[in-house]
């Protein structure tokens, strides 16, 4: 069961705007990424994790910075951090390095992606105050929502690019009228805005 927001309460975020980019060739790293994340790493005390890390860069990215992926150990890079230099592509690596740290350091408890396990790898890895998302004016795309929901209840209107799968109701109004647990007086039901 899912609770969602109604779309006049959870406006969708405006695009930012992009200037047109030209990848740079991501096979011709001036730095050793790899080298520079293992030894931060070691720095951190995981030896072991070092050891298992990959750095690559993947040039089908578009608005992601970077991503980590901690069962494979693996980090990958936007080539297009090299056009606003190197201190942006350090900043990125050392981000996504926390994201490993803080889960090997977790262990099999599940932790927040952005949680205080990350701040405080973050903080081991030289970036204190890191936001956990970029800025960087890199391409977009926005992608038509084609699925209408209505709450029955508050006629409440929430959007969505992919169809609901789960049974779904209104946040709001689950809050107010059930303290907060899910009731199917207040189920989304599919409508079309036309």
């Amino acid at each position: 069961m899912q609770l969602d927001l109604p779309l006049h309460l959870n406006p969708p975020p405006a695009p930012i705007p992009t200037l047109p980019l030209k990848i740079p060739p991501p096979d011709i790293p001036a730095i050793d990424w790899e080298k520079i994340a293992k030894d931060l790493l070691i720095h951190a005390g995981q030896p072991a994790l070092a050891d298992r890390l990959k750095v690559r860069w993947n040039p089908q990215m578009r608005s992601t910075a970077g991503t980590a992926q901690f069962a494979t150990s693996l980090i990958t890079l936007n080539p297009r951090l090299l056009l606003f230099g190197t201190a942006e592509v350090d900043r990125t690596l050392r981000h996504e390095l926390a994201h490993l740290l803080a889960q090997i350091r977790a262990g099999r408890r599940r932790i927040r992606p952005h949680g205080p396990e990350w701040r405080q790898a973050c903080v081991d890895l030289g970036i204190p105050n890191e936001s956990r998302c970029h800025h960087l004016s890199l391409p977009t795309r926005i992608i038509a929502r084609r699925h209408f929901y209505r709450c029955q209840n508050c006629l409440g209107i929430i959007s969505r690019v992919r169809p609901l799968k789960n049974k779904s109701a209104c946040l709001r109004c689950c809050r107010l009228l059930n303290s907060g647990r899910y009731d199917d007086r207040f189920r989304y039901r599919k409508f079309s805005p036309t």
